[in-house]
Formats: C-alpha cells, structure tokens, sequence
C-alpha cells in the first residue's frame, strides 16, 4: 500500500530557518523533534571534552552531505 507524503516521516534536511552556520545542528534538532539549542551545547560540550571526537571535521562533513531543507 501506498503512503501519503504527509504521513511520512520528514527526510533529514539542514535548517533554512533555525540556522547559526548552516543549519546542520537545527536540521537534526527538527527532524527528531529535539531542542535546538541543548543539542548544540551537548555538540560543542561533546567537541571539547572528546579528543576523539573530532566536532568540526564531522560537522563540515555533515554540512556537505545533508541537503538544505525548504522549511
């Protein structure tokens, strides 16, 4: 059977809206229905206390796969 665009869930888009550099941390944030703002302190807190987690080269690389969004 086939669904209706409305009732599917919305793809993973970057933010045109909710953005402060290019709308990859406010397109996750609307996609799973989360705080935009705690999940870029929680991004940045995870950035500096992780070593190994490497939070600008993953963000530039989410920046260039996830396409902009029409919201």
């Amino acid at each position: 059977m086939h669904q209706s665009s409305a009732s599917k869930p919305a793809g993973l888009t970057r933010s045109i809206h909710d953005r402060v550099l290019a709308g990859v941390m406010g397109g996750i944030a609307h996609r799973f229905g989360w705080s935009p703002t705690l999940l870029r302190i929680l991004y940045v807190v995870g950035s500096v206390l992780s070593a190994a987690f490497p939070g600008i080269l993953v963000y530039l690389l989410l920046w260039l796969l996830i396409p902009e969004g029409n919201d």
